[in-house]
């Protein structure tokens, strides 16, 4: 007998086709048998009983900051809740593999608002196969994919200062790079608004990519910026993928600021052209308006070349500290997209001195106006007082935008969340749900089925998934059930750690996770290794 039967449920198979009904029989992890309703009827469990659910692939999140999250909090609900089955870890160019000593302090401090530094975590793993076997000995609740991230490579290599590349350095990144992807990882991320990954020209990510493309791989840069150059950044990477014939996967793909408002059909031509020119580019987006950062993201990129220690020291320094407040508040900060820091746009979502904890949820402009002082020298005393590891939300997106690229037949869903601090960004908890309710169920912006396409056929084929993002006899039973009338997220600004409603049963790889709403404790996710993925469809 089977273990599973999903019985007469409305099939969304993940290909954007059109909605049918159906049996569907699980077994092994996988899903073992589809037929017309009421054939199958035998299985050691049968659900939707009258329940009115629809079936789906699981939830593929495209952009996420888990890396940390996966091995302190295995249970991962806030993911989970989303039926979210499989995640891509190691954005922004700044992660914890490959590593060395050196290079694994100045990471843990650097990105501490993004994923925490857990001071009781054994971080003894140091290349990606070490830190991929740690995430399969550990038990995890969803899947994770591993992008090399391009930022901490420089910083293994090169170091933390603003300086080229020397072409022996290059090739040493290369040769990191190439042994990370043999390892398992399916691409390349970079950040480039951070440093140092952002201290590379293009001819150095050049040099990398044709590593990436080589593999099999994708590159996934966060651009250089996405406010004042956010055009020229973009086709600085599609010249890129034009020139290495590396796949390009633009992330969290937005025209932010007002100095954007209304372009993204702009963006949307040029890649529409690079397309019809044989480029092989997609995107992915959240469906909020704010984006989310750590604050010391938006200093001059200057300023934090040497690392956290350096920056600390640069704003201590008086003659140093009025440079940088020329660039945040008159010339236009790299760190903040070239634009101007709007104060009254930066609200404080995390902080890790608790002494700090009664400024999270209000702006910087709030807090200025409180303590009577200019808004510039709140940001440093955060800054200072928190080490660099205070999270923010940036309000600076426009509806019109994210509609636009959101129906790109290129795109795809990604949460981009950061689950650290008090107050996250809602898109930790609601994303995918989002989506499904808001934006196709309310909105019409999408149909259900392209919808479910965005979030699951459509992301495996960009990661070469051979089995796993469609409803198939013999695909892995990675599945999410929700009713369509009701699924919605509930996460706000203000209350942001909240269940998603009409999501009751996720499986990952077979095994229930969430069962009737509530966490199994079942972790039955892996590691998805691409050097393995690659063998298979040879």
């Amino acid at each position: 007998m089977a273990e599973l039967l999903i019985r007469d449920i409305e099939i969304l198979d993940g290909t954007g086709a059109d909605r049918y009904r159906g049996d569907v029989l699980v077994e092994g992890g996988r899903i073992a048998a589809i037929a017309p309703p009421g054939t199958l009827t035998e299985a050691d469990r049968i659900i939707n009983e009258g329940e009115n659910l629809a079936l789906a692939p699981g939830f593929i999140d495209m952009h996420a900051h888990s890396d940390l999250h996966l091995l302190t909090e295995p249970g991962h609900f806030p993911k989970l809740s989303q039926g979210i089955t499989t995640e891509v870890i190691g954005q922004d160019g700044l992660s914890y593999a490959p590593i060395d000593d050196a290079a694994l302090a100045i990471v843990r401090r650097q990105i501490a608002g993004w994923n925490g530094n857990p001071a009781d975590l054994d971080f003894s793993w140091r290349t990606v196969a070490e830190y991929l076997d740690r995430l399969d000995s550990s038990g995890i609740t969803p899947n994770a994919a591993y992008l090399v991230p391009q930022g901490t490579l420089r910083l293994m290599v090169v170091g933390s200062e603003k300086r080229d590349a020397t072409p022996a350095e290059i090739e040493r990144m290369r040769a990191l790079l190439a042994q990370a992807l043999d390892e398992g990882a399916v691409g390349m991320s970079s950040g480039l608004t951070y440093t140092p990954g952002m201290y590379a020209d293009t001819s150095e990510l050049a040099a990398l990519c044709e590593v990436v493309a080589a593999a099999g791989g994708f590159y996934a840069p966060h651009t250089r910026s996405y406010g004042a150059g956010a055009l020229e950044a973009y086709a600085e990477m599609i010249e890129l993928s034009r020139r290495t014939g590396c796949a390009l996967h633009l992330t969290h793909a937005t025209m932010n600021f007002g100095v954007n408002r209304g372009r993204a059909p702009e963006f949307l031509a040029m890649v529409d052209a690079a397309l019809a020119d044989g480029c092989d580019i997609s995107l992915d987006t959240y469906p909020y308006l704010p984006g989310s950062t750590t604050l010391s993201a938006l200093l001059p990129s200057w300023a934090m070349s040497g690392g956290p220690d350096s920056a600390l020291e640069r704003i201590a320094d008086l003659p140093t500290r009025l440079r940088i407040v020329a660039d945040v508040n008159v010339n236009g900060s790299d760190g903040c997209h070239g634009v101007t820091v709007e104060w009254e746009t930066i609200q404080i979502s995390g902080v890790a001195n608790r002494e700090l904890d009664r400024y999270v949820g209000r702006t910087v402009s709030e807090i200025a106006a409180e303590r009577d002082m200019p808004p510039v020298e709140v940001f440093f005393d955060l800054l200072t007082r928190d080490q660099l590891a205070t999270t923010i939300l940036q309000h600076v997106g426009h509806e019109e935008n994210v509609r636009a690229i959101m129906r790109h037949p290129r795109h795809m869903g990604g949460s981009d969340a950061l689950l650290v601090g008090e107050r996250p960004h809602p898109r930790a908890w609601g994303t995918f749900p989002r989506y499904l309710g808001h934006y196709a169920r309310e909105l019409g912006v999408l149909g259900l089925e392209d919808c479910v396409h965005h979030l699951t056929g459509r992301p495996a084929q960009r990661l070469r998934l051979p089995d796993r993002g469609l409803i198939r006899e013999g695909y892995a039973a990675d599945l999410v059930l929700f009713d369509p009338a009701t699924v919605a997220d509930t996460a706000t600004f203000e209350n942001p750690k909240q269940q998603a409603r009409g999501i009751p049963y996720v499986l990952v790889n077979g095994e229930f996770a969430l069962d009737a709403g509530k966490p199994t404790g079942v972790r039955a996710g892996r590691a998805l290794r691409m050097n393995s993925v690659r063998k298979e469809t040879r």
